[in-house]
């Protein structure tokens, strides 16, 4: 893609952003291209087809909600109030853009391989966020790297059939479903010790030379 192309890219995904917001999943490239000014043939010629243009939208959005994740993880939270901000990050995210989280998770009916299954590499990338973060911040003993990549994987499949369920049907504030989430996950994670904070080496003081004789006066 040339430097030319990439803003001119930019502009079609933004429109097909908007009709998606609108339409849902189910957008056709005719609306979009009407949104963006321009024929179908156009669009075509920028992403190939359909799933092509699906695809890039999808990685737009997977790659802003990754970001938004990879840095509640990093807040200098107490552990709890981490799990709430994650959950919190990842709700208020899809609460956001509902249209947009519908196209990311469900393939169209009748294509099991349609574009709502490109959400799978951000879900393991999701998973592999939070390995790390439970590796690197809680004591789970020997089985360590067993059971932070189970936790990781679990939680990511948890949260995502959770926050599926309570977008279409919002039984409850977000708050409280952050609330409920967090309350299911602090049992072992608030029974594992925290992996103590390294502490960083003090500097000896210099030794004084005392082997030079003293100046004569």
């Amino acid at each position: 893609m040339t430097a030319l192309e990439e803003p001119r890219r930019e502009q079609l995904l933004n429109a097909a952003d908007r009709v998606v917001r609108r339409d849902g999943p189910g957008a056709s490239m005719n609306a979009i291209a009407t949104e963006a000014g321009i024929t179908k043939p156009i669009l075509y010629r920028h992403f190939g087809d359909r799933s092509g243009l699906f695809q890039a939208l999808t990685e737009r959005h997977t790659s802003g909600l990754l970001t938004a994740i990879r840095a509640a993880l990093a807040e200098p939270l107490e552990r709890r109030e981490r799990v709430e901000h994650v959950l919190d990050t990842y709700l208020a995210g899809i609460e956001a853009r509902p249209q947009v989280y519908q196209l990311l998770t469900h393939p169209e009916a009748g294509d099991p391989n349609g574009v709502g299954g490109v959400l799978a590499p951000a879900l393991r990338q999701i998973a592999e966020e939070i390995t790390r973060a439970v590796t690197a911040q809680v004591d789970l003993g020997p089985d360590a790297p067993v059971i932070s990549e189970a936790w990781g994987r679990a939680i990511t499949g948890m949260v995502l059939a959770a926050g599926d369920w309570w977008l279409e049907n919002k039984p409850c504030t977000r708050t409280r479903m952050v609330q409920v989430l967090a309350d299911l996950l602090w049992g072992r994670l608030a029974a594992a010790a925290p992996l103590p904070t390294p502490v960083a080496p003090v500097a000896e003081p210099a030794a004084l030379d005392n082997s030079a004789e003293p100046a004569e006066g």
